[in-house]
């Protein structure tokens, strides 16, 4: 899939967190490859498309309704399929796609168009969500937009901007917190969108179906400080699970939570299987794979991270346990 698909980042972040000035930096960049944009950003600096069409070989691609969200997948469905027509007839040349979304957008919606409508979903993968966070006002718009926590639960990366406003303890202080609640996304700090292409493309991080470790790092703490609407906990279990019973818990908490449940993970330890299954999900959509098989002496465990928007923890956790065998 990786070969033949044209892997898309999507790109968020609230208002004013350095979002275009990252993507100007990514354009600019003498990395080789061509990409095509989704711009859906205004007022803030805007990236000049005359002189990006002029001068090198992007494609810039304005979304006119001012926001990118579940009333107007349409358009992006609509767009992503021009930006293929035009590819294949060899109008255009493009290897991947950048989508910048409005500050005030929910990512979901987004990332959900490529699984949900098939004809996308055969061209493109969703390669990353990376959301830019600023340090400066970051507590404060966590505090008061759920946009901006949504924007840190679907983050596959996090980028810290305008770390020079403020101080150590400040900095280490919003780091912490958007560890909470979001275990799974590395926090980096990025100076004027000056970060390592690397850190921002082909980093495959989200992907429903792919054969994933857990990071034992974001399994590290499920202590909460603050009262983020969006936050994660962990399950876990050294008992098997009963595939049948997980399944129909599994189904049943989608389809009462799902439009809460932002992303969720595991590496699981299933009865009868000799090795691990892996699943992932986002929303109502969840995918399951055979992982790597259970190494002579390996202590067989489950472990489950869920993040989302005021879930039920014990409710979860509970109904988890009743699905053991």
């Amino acid at each position: 899939m990786a070969n033949t698909h044209v892997p898309v980042t999507i790109l968020t972040g609230f208002l004013g967190s350095g979002k275009t000035t990252l993507l100007n930096r990514i354009l600019k960049e003498q990395h080789g490859h061509r990409i095509a944009v989704i711009e859906n950003e205004f007022g803030e600096e805007g990236v000049d498309n005359d002189l990006l069409m002029q001068d090198r070989e992007e494609q810039i691609v304005e979304m006119n309704n001012g926001c990118i969200c579940c009333t107007v997948r349409g358009d992006l469905v609509r767009i992503l399929g021009d930006l293929r027509e035009r590819r294949d007839r060899g109008e255009i040349a493009f290897e991947r796609v950048v989508i910048e979304t409005t500050g005030m957008a929910d990512p979901g919606p987004v990332a959900q168009t490529f699984f949900v409508d098939e004809e996308i979903a055969d061209y493109y993968l969703l390669d990353a969500v990376i959301t830019v966070v600023d340090a400066h006002h970051g507590e404060r718009q966590l505090n008061e937009h759920k946009e901006a926590q949504e924007q840190v639960g679907f983050a596959d990366r996090i980028l810290l901007s305008k770390v020079d406003l403020v101080d150590e303890a400040a900095r280490e202080r919003l780091t912490a917190r958007l560890g909470r609640m979001n275990p799974r996304a590395p926090v980096r700090p990025v100076h004027f969108g000056d970060a390592p292409i690397a850190d921002i493309l082909d980093i495959r991080g989200f992907n429903l179906n792919a054969v994933l470790e857990i990071d034992p790092q974001f399994l590290a703490s499920d202590a909460h400080e603050h009262d983020d609407a969006v936050q994660s906990f962990v399950f876990r279990s050294n008992k098997p699970f009963d595939p049948g019973k997980l399944e129909d818990f599994l189904s049943g908490l989608i389809q009462v939570y799902g439009p809460d449940m932002l992303r969720y993970k595991g590496v699981l330890y299933m009865k009868g299987s000799d090795r691990q299954t892996v699943f992932q999900g986002v929303h109502m959509m969840m995918g399951a794979d055979v992982g790597r098989r259970w190494q002579a002496g390996e202590k067989r465990s489950s472990r489950m991270v869920f993040i989302g928007r005021n879930l039920p923890k014990e409710t979860f956790i509970k109904g988890l346990e009743q699905c053991l065998a």
